[in-house]
């Protein structure tokens, strides 16, 4: 709900700016203190409420009046803070004592009636019903908006139920299977690294050994293994990358790869250009493959099967 000024879609932008920093600026100043009410007085509180109540009269639009919402649900969360903070002499804030006083002062006390001849034992009177109006018209002198409807758990008097926790056995693991993480070395990094360079200069000097361009995937497909096809596709990779072994696309659709001159820094400062492309290799493909290029041996040798050392073991 906006202000006293109707909804109006074409409020002037810099107007609206300065309603919704307005808006900020009280919500930080509130939250800044919601950790230390002590440095927060419940004037600087209703301060900050009259302000937000001249921002009000400028809100044309959904936004800013959601800001004013946000503004009023954190101050009226302070000022239940405080009141909750408050001492009255040497005792707290008493909820109950409190209540009874705003019974009383709607009429409560009259609806209770001591019998002389009923043993001291006090019982209901006329039942007339609480006089509402009157805290009303005392809360309509402090606020112009309307009250909404809220829900109690219950009397006030209701005792909130404590969550009991009961402590588990502790798991006691047997000593015997816990397993200590395996840690992995400077070494057997340098050793995976080797082993990637002396595959690269592999297939760089199988690929030296053709007459000319070869299609890219009789070179690379192992037929007896999709794993190995994978890894000497990543292998080549680095000669593509580094500018020795040129990629092609032939005019009949084959793709192929030879040796080339590795450029310099200069080709580059002429205009060569590095390109990047990202192909797609699953088993189909691998499957697909070797029945159309009729691949029944592998270019690059069978490798034995990797195996990787974590700490002081092997894993094939």
């Amino acid at each position: 709900m906006a202000g006293d000024a109707p909804y109006d879609p074409d409020q002037d932008p810099e107007e609206r700016r300065v309603v919704r920093k307005g808006y900020r600026t009280l919500a930080k100043n509130v939250e800044e203190h919601q950790h230390n009410l002590n440095d927060y007085s419940a004037q600087q509180l209703t301060d900050h409420v009259k302000k937000a109540d001249e921002l009000f009269n400028k809100v044309k639009g959904p936004q800013e009046a959601t800001l004013d919402s946000a503004f009023l649900l954190m101050a009226s969360n302070m000022g239940a803070q405080k009141a909750r903070a408050m001492k009255s002499g040497s005792g707290s804030f008493d909820i109950d004592d409190f209540v009874a006083k705003l019974v009383t002062f709607m009429g409560g006390a009259k609806q209770l009636n001591v019998d002389d001849d009923s043993d001291g034992e006090d019982t209901e009177g006329s039942g007339a019903p609480l006089e509402w109006d009157r805290i009303g018209r005392k809360a309509l002198a402090k606020s112009r908006r309307v009250p909404a409807m809220g829900f109690m758990l219950g009397p006030l008097s209701i005792e909130q139920k404590k969550r009991t926790f009961t402590k588990r056995a502790k798991f006691e693991k047997d000593k015997a299977d816990m397993r200590k993480p395996q840690e992995i070395k400077e070494e057997d990094i340098a050793r995976a690294e080797n082993e990637t360079t002396k595959n690269v200069a592999t297939l760089e000097a199988l690929l030296g050994n053709e007459d000319g361009p070869v299609n890219l995937f009789e070179f690379v497909i192992n037929p007896n293994d999709f794993a190995q096809s994978v890894e000497n596709i990543f292998y080549l990779s680095f000669l593509i990358r580094d500018g020795k072994v040129a990629l092609e696309t032939q005019d009949d659709g084959q793709v192929v790869i030879y040796i080339c001159q590795q450029p310099d820094d200069q080709d580059y400062i002429l205009g060569l250009k590095k390109r990047q492309i990202v192909l797609e290799f699953d088993q189909a493909t691998w499957k697909r493959a070797i029945e159309v290029f009729k691949i029944t041996e592998s270019k690059i040798p069978q490798r034995p099967p990797a195996r990787t050392r974590l700490g002081d073991k092997w894993y094939g």
